[in-house]
């Protein structure tokens, strides 16, 4: 492990043990008027061509009415003019980690960061996410729950969240976080601290893997996070390795079905990945080593490929972690199109860790999928397709109701953007100044428009 990482998890047991709700933060949002927007274009999700001059009533935290002719409404209303302007969806990026992507590597060294900046850390760059335009996330591992039940209460600003919870690796997978001077629990004592703190789950067999997604299930995880094979940013395990049994991993997926809800694996091999499939898991994480063959089987299966168009190396990363990516980086070059041309259930999110600089480029990430897929493809992927992703937790969805598509009956979450992003998909890195409203749950929680 890192020193990196072992300073970041000895700040992750700071920022477990400080509660969000010693802060009286309450939300900047609080309107309860409803929403009324005139003469808007919409891109409602899934057209390829944009619905023209349309009338949004927006009741409660739903679309109570989509027209073309004039919706009246009584005073309690917030009117706003969308002529010229188009609304989307709010983004969606499946594949974050809020926690573990709020803290740069220079505040985890100093010796002198306290509770107080963390907290501030953490919830700046909740709301900063919101305000970039994305309504939704799915975190993909690490101690989300504070975070979320103070998303979820109003003390923070911040996207819906779907939480993993810890990630369930086997001992020297990807998710072994311990320091170089923790032993195994089985045959020394004490879990890690990183286990103590819901980072991770070091499980190895089938009744500890079951225990182990029953404890995130417990605490409310809509999905669960299991890792199939080696990674880049892990300390003990090449990147070829495979790893759980196929025991281990059915055993993951039985408590989940049981549960109503699914398994995504982190996986870039074709073994790992076969493996997965027969076990019955729904969801690969990564996948950016693939070949043919196994794309195919994904199809066939009905599973999905969540996968990102990586960060380029950058001079913070140490010889060896980049050695482990370059195949990585060499892979994503041709799992985009194959996947695009075998027409898959296909996913996108950033998985940024540990530079909180980074978040401030999200959008940036879906611009860049440019190279391979049109401005409609991306702008379906990143709102109603990533939205049939969330879908997959069923009755474990931590909330009700119908994203990534403007329609009625549909969740009010959009985007009111000074352009056209279907002709010009680079305006959504412009969001600061494009992004003219940006509505969560039926509340404005920006509104240049006025």
């Amino acid at each position: 492990m890192s020193k990196a990482q072992s300073i970041a998890l000895k700040l992750i047991i700071t920022f477990l043990l400080f509660s969000f709700s010693v802060f009286a933060y309450a939300t900047q949002y609080n309107q309860t008027k409803n929403i009324l927007i005139n003469q808007v274009n919409v891109f409602d999700g899934k057209s390829k061509n944009l619905l023209l001059k349309r009338n949004i009533l927006i009741e409660g935290n739903k679309i109570t009415k989509i027209s073309v002719d004039p919706i009246t409404v009584g005073e309690n209303v917030i009117l706003i003019d969308g002529t010229g302007k188009t609304i989307i969806p709010g983004l969606i990026d499946v594949h974050v980690h809020m926690i573990f992507g709020s803290l740069s590597m220079l505040q985890m060294a100093s010796p002198d960061l306290g509770e107080d900046v963390i907290f501030k850390n953490v919830s700046t760059q909740s709301e900063n996410m919101l305000l970039r335009g994305f309504t939704s996330v799915r975190d993909a591992g690490g101690p989300i729950f504070p975070l979320k039940k103070a998303i979820d209460e109003g003390q923070v600003s911040g996207p819906r969240i779907w939480p993993s919870g810890a990630t369930i690796s086997q001992t020297s997978g990807h998710g072994d976080m311990r320091l170089p001077h923790e032993k195994s629990r089985r045959f020394f004592g004490p879990i890690s601290r990183a286990e103590s703190v819901g980072a991770t789950f070091i499980a190895d067999g089938r009744d500890e893997v079951l225990t182990a997604v029953r404890e995130n299930l417990r605490e409310g995880a809509s999905q669960i996070k299991i890792m199939a094979g080696g990674g880049t940013s892990s300390a003990y395990d090449p990147l070829d390795v495979t790893q759980y049994t196929f025991d281990e991993m059915k055993a993951a997926v039985d408590a989940a079905e049981d549960w109503g809800t699914y398994v995504t694996v982190h996986a870039y091999t074709n073994r790992a990945v076969q493996r997965a499939i027969k076990a019955g898991v729904k969801c690969v994480e990564h996948g950016q080593l693939l070949d043919k063959k196994t794309l195919k089987l994904m199809k066939r299966k009905g599973v999905w490929l969540s996968t990102q168009r990586l960060v380029d190396n950058t001079s913070d990363m140490d010889e060896s972690r980049i050695i482990k990516r370059a195949p990585v980086l060499e892979g994503q070059q041709v799992i985009w199109p194959l996947a695009k041309k075998l027409k898959m259930k296909l996913a996108w999110g950033t998985d940024f860790l540990f530079e909180p600089s980074l978040m401030d480029t999200q959008n940036d990430y879906i611009v860049k999928l440019e190279k391979w897929f049109t401005p409609y493809e991306i702008l379906k992927m990143v709102t109603h397709d990533n939205a049939q992703l969330l879908a997959l937790s069923g009755l474990r969805s931590p909330y009700s109701g119908k994203l990534g598509v403007i329609e009625e009956g549909a969740l009010a979450d959009m985007i009111l953007i000074d352009g056209n992003p279907l002709e010009n998909i680079g305006i959504l890195s412009q969001y600061a100044d494009k992004f003219s409203v940006i509505i969560k749950d039926g509340k404005v929680v920006k509104n240049n428009a006025e």
